[in-house]
């Protein structure tokens, strides 16, 4: 019974930290989440195959020493941005995170400790964020698609 006790631990004291950039490091990545506990490992994952071989996966996996550390760097990380990205931070285990928030029996169930109202509106920031980056995307490559032009008709005149 002890196994199961120190796997189900370990789990809830594993993160999963997405959307990451592609400039950040591994040593970046330890830099910005040690100071919410002893990391006992990190995996930050690389394409094996492919074009991208050798190039970041955007996502990565931190281990705490304790499961309140690791609530800890979720509560404080999740919605940051790094790089001008929103990171994406939950605990491994948990498959869909806004699934919780939007459930209060089964995140009851699941023994999550943070409150619905706050990583509703953790949730909701992190969203609001990406749709405001992705606007921002749009209007640099419109504006670029339209100085293109330009430059073309100018070209031929």
């Amino acid at each position: 019974m002890d196994s199961n006790t120190s796997i189900d631990d370990k789990s809830e004291s594993r993160l999963y930290i997405g959307n990451l950039d592609l400039r950040i490091t591994e040593a970046s990545l330890l830099k910005m989440f040690s100071p919410f506990g002893k990391i006992i490992s990190e995996d930050f994952l690389w394409h094996t195959h492919g074009p991208k071989r050798g190039e970041p996966r955007g996502f990565a996996f931190i281990q705490y020493s304790t499961k309140e550390e690791a609530e800890l760097a979720k509560e404080k990380m999740h919605g940051r941005l790094a790089c001008g990205r929103a990171l994406v931070v939950r605990l491994a285990s948990e498959k869909y995170p806004l699934e919780a928030a939007d459930n209060p029996t089964k995140a009851a169930s699941e023994g999550h400790k943070m409150h619905l109202s706050g990583g509703s509106s953790i949730g909701q920031t992190s969203r609001s964020a990406k749709i405001a980056a992705i606007k921002n995307k749009l209007k640099s490559i419109e504006e670029s698609s339209r100085t293109k032009k330009q430059k073309q008709t100018d070209n031929i005149s």
